[in-house]
Order: structure tokens, then C-alpha cells, then sequence
């Protein structure tokens, strides 16, 4: 319910508070009603019947009513499965927000869904299905477990709120937390003590292993924010001389396509054609061809005995003297997804090698077979 307050209508939280009161107060009575029929009927545990199923065949019998009760469970079930996909994935959004989990967790989809909190709890959600071969006696005391240990959290923090803010009132409502949040620590414990090796130590070994996980995302966070000198005002931009080099192979619309993109962005244009010595006879009708067609760019031809595109292009950057160098690298974009398969990824390597071993800012130009213009990416 808390973190479903932005779902609310306006005044959201005094409707989260009624929601929530009204749940709570459902809830109350029909745990005292359930333990009530339970202690009238003597219900005790049984191998293959859940013991809400018992009490509703003592109460109404092994009529349509019974059935009816065990489809509503079905119903309520799936419901509560569903609430944690509204949930989750827009504490996640909140967690990212706060440098605690990757930013695009709090990515929106077209339909205003967090796609990522929720692709990765069904992930999760299923993996965890799997591993316990789908017996919910393993899987319900982790449930029971996370509960009390959220509530005891989440009532901890409501204490220091009132003891730091120290609003009218603030006394009782610190005490009524805490008393809270003994109770639910008390629980915890207990039920991770009598279910610990029935996979209560999973949450055991889960929750220091989150915690520690979301305060290495933070510090990466805080490292990357001051490179990037985050909350102060950079100093004005100044244009650098720059050079971009772009990799060719053959004289032909992509060429021309990535040099003419090239030229309006650097003040330096180099084509580097990168050969195997064997493969001289092609690469003399490679320079004929670009003799032919005289781009008036340069081009640097490279040779590489192990037939290597990645690696004299990196020593070749390594030795020119402009310190801001862009490498542009054209690319057909297929019509159709599955045509992709179809091409040699050789951009792709070229990209990933260039990003770890140099400092340029590598782009990668998409041309659209049969479209007129091209688009970088």
C-alpha cells in the first residue's frame, strides 16, 4: 500500500491511510473468524488439504459452496501475486532514483509500466519456482520471512521520522511503531528460527548479499557523478580540432554515405582500409577504385598478418596527434530483424575494442537499405 501512494487519487495519502485502515481492519476479522472455525471444528494439519479448505468443507460442506470458497482462494491468490508486480517494480523505481539500483529500473514503457522491475521479478519469480521444484512449503516460509522483516524495517524508519521531525503527537505515534516493530522482529525471528532449514537461511544469506549489492551500485554512482562533476556548472564549451577516422573496405554508397557524415563533423577526415598481405590483388583494386572516385579524403591503408581489424586500428590511433578523435563506423541496417544474422558483426567487434582500449568516441551509422538517408546510432 505504501509504496502504491502515487497510484492514489488526489489527496493521495489521506486515501492510502483509509485504504490501508480498511484493509487492515478486513484482514483482523477474518483472521480472528478463520482461527475461530479452526478452534470450533478442531481443525489440526493434514497431508493434502490446506487447512482454509478443510474449514470450509466443515462449514459448508463438499457442496457448490466449497468449491466456490477454493476458486475465490485461487482468484485472491493470483490477485496477491499481482500486487507485487505493481509493487516491486515501483520500489525499484524509487531505489534507482536514489542510486541504489541501476537507473534503468526506473524506466517507463510506452504504457507507463516499469518493464524492467517487472521483467526482472518474473525472472526471479520464476527461478525461484524452478529451484524448489514448486513445493510452496519451501517457498512460503521466504515469504513469511521477507514480510516481517519489510514490516519491521518500515516501522524502524517510521520511528526515527517521528523522533527527528517531531510533529504534534509524535510521542504515541513513535511508541505505536516501535511497538510494531518489536512485534514483527519477534515474528521474524521465530519464523526464520524454526523454518531456517526449510530455506529460512536463504533469506539469511539474500538480504546481506541485496544490502551489499545496492551500496556497491551506489558507490559506483557517486564515482561516476564526480567524473562527471555532477551539481557544478561546467566551464564554457570550446570547439578542439578533432579528427574522425572512418574503417572502409570497399568504394561503394556506404562509403560515401559515413565520409559525407564524417566531413561535417570533424576538422580531419582519415579512411583507414586495414588488409591482410596476402590479400594485396584486392587491395590494389580497392586503391584503383578509390583513385577512381577521388573523395579528396585521405586514406591510410594498414596491414595486419593475422588478418586482425581491431588491432593496427588501435595502434594507429595511439599515434595521431589530435587528443579528441572520433571513429565512425557504417553499418547496413537490415529490413527485417531476422537479417541480422546475415552480417558479419564486424562493426560490432571493431566498436567493443575500440571502447576498451581507446579513448575515442566511437559511432556506429546505421544505413537503411533502401532508404535515402542515414541514421547514426
Amino acid at each position: 500500500m505504501a509504496n502504491a501512494v502515487p497510484s492514489f487519487r488526489k489527496p493521495r495519502v489521506k486515501r492510502a491511510q483509509n485504504a490501508e485502515l480498511a484493509l487492515g481492519a478486513l484482514l483482523a476479522v477474518m483472521l480472528i473468524g478463520i482461527a475461530a472455525l479452526i478452534e470450533k471444528f478442531a481443525i489440526a494439519p493434514v497431508e493434502g488439504m490446506t487447512v482454509l479448505a478443510q474449514v470450509t468443507q466443515a462449514a459448508l460442506g463438499d457442496g457448490p459452496l466449497f468449491y466456490l470458497v477454493q476458486f475465490s482462494t485461487v482468484v485472491l491468490l493470483a490477485l496477491a501475486a499481482n500486487t507485487s508486480f505493481g509493487g516491486l517494480p515501483v520500489l525499484a523505481q524509487l531505489l534507482a532514483g536514489d542510486n541504489n539500483l541501476p537507473h534503468f529500473f526506473a524506466l517507463r514503457a510506452d504504457r507507463h509500466v516499469h518493464r524492467y522491475g517487472i521483467a526482472f521479478l518474473t525472472v526471479t519469480s520464476a527461478a525461484l519456482l524452478v529451484a524448489s521444484g514448486g513445493a510452496m512449503n519451501l517457498l512460503v516460509p521466504l515469504f513469511a520471512i521477507g514480510v516481517f522483516v519489510g514490516f519491521t524495517l518500515s516501522q524502524a524508519g517510521m520511528v526515527k521520522h517521528w523522533v527527528v521531525d517531531r510533529p504534534a503527537g509524535w510521542r504515541w505515534r513513535a511508541a505505536l511503531n516501535g511497538f510494531g516493530a518489536l512485534l514483527t522482529l519477534v515474528a521474524a525471528v521465530v519464523v526464520t528460527v524454526s523454518k531456517f532449514t526449510e530455506g529460512g537461511w536463504l533469506i539469511m544469506v539474500a538480504l546481506p548479499v541485496m544490502v551489499l549489492a545496492m551500496q556497491w551500485v551506489n558507490r559506483s554512482y557517486t564515482r561516476i557523478g564526480l567524473r562527471l562533476e555532477l551539481g557544478r556548472t561546467p566551464t564554457p564549451p570550446r570547439p578542439r580540432r578533432s579528427l574522425v577516422v572512418v574503417p572502409v573496405h570497399a568504394v561503394n554508397r556506404l562509403t560515401r554515405e559515413s565520409l559525407t557524415a564524417a566531413l561535417s563533423l570533424g576538422d580531419r577526415v582519415v579512411a583507414v582500409n586495414v588488409t591482410h598481405p596476402e590479400d594485396e590483388p584486392d587491395g590494389r583494386r580497392f586503391v584503383e577504385d578509390w583513385e577512381r572516385w577521388h573523395p579528396d579524403v585521405e586514406l591510410v591503408r594498414l596491414f595486419d598478418a593475422h588478418r586482425r581489424l581491431d588491432e593496427p586500428l588501435v595502434d594507429y590511433l595511439k599515434q595521431v596527434p589530435e587528443a579528441h578523435v572520433f571513429v565512425l563506423i557504417a553499418e547496413v541496417e537490415p529490413e527485417r530483424s531476422w537479417q541480422r544474422v546475415l552480417q558479419n558483426q564486424r562493426g560490432a567487434v571493431l566498436a567493443r575494442a575500440l571502447r576498451r582500449r581507446t579513448d575515442a568516441v566511437v559511432c556506429r551509422m546505421r544505413f537503411r537499405v533502401g532508404a535515402r538517408t542515414a541514421g547514426a546510432a
